[in-house]
């Protein structure tokens, strides 16, 4: 096929593109440059076309290449700024200032309803808890390893329903 044979068919189907470029990119400007380089990449790689086959398809797919690369470039470049006049960067060391108040609440919460638990259940939660695998618990409370690895599980579902969310 010859390059204007070829020109020929790339503008007679290129009407479809921009509709498809803006339901890829959402932003209008983005699509026209979607759009832009998914026919320069057509012209550069006219010789990989075979005459006979969906010219559309070939098209759809080098656009989707083409968002599909430029979505992880910019995922890769990870490029956060601030549009103040000095452009600072957002995620610099700040100082953060915790309530201690509030986070000891929290604490005896956890704490009263972990006590409050059913001793069927507290045991082998706490011991789960200070770092026994669930075959040394087990062992520990003569239990089958099932039995274990269920109490620890309702012991958890107790302790959800329990602790009030802030």
């Amino acid at each position: 096929m010859s390059s204007t044979e070829f020109n020929t068919l790339l503008l007679g189907n290129v009407d479809f593109l921009r509709p498809y470029a803006v339901t890829l990119t959402k932003d209008s400007e983005s699509a026209k440059d979607l759009y832009q380089e998914t026919l320069f990449r057509a012209l550069a790689n006219r010789d990989k076309y075979l005459a006979g086959t969906n010219i559309r398809a070939w098209l759809y797919t080098i656009m989707r290449n083409i968002f599909i690369n430029n979505y992880r470039r910019g995922n890769r470049q990870f490029r956060l700024l601030d549009n103040s006049a000095g452009e600072f960067l957002l995620h610099q060391q700040q100082p953060v200032i915790g309530n201690g108040a509030e986070t000891n609440l929290r604490i005896k919460d956890v704490h009263m309803a972990v006590y409050n638990l059913p001793v069927i259940f507290k045991q082998p939660f706490m011991l789960y808890f200070e770092g026994y695998k669930y075959f040394e618990i087990a062992a520990m409370l003569n239990e089958p390893l099932g039995t274990v690895k269920s109490r620890i599980h309702f012991a958890r579902k107790m302790l959800k329903s329990r602790i009030a969310r802030y």
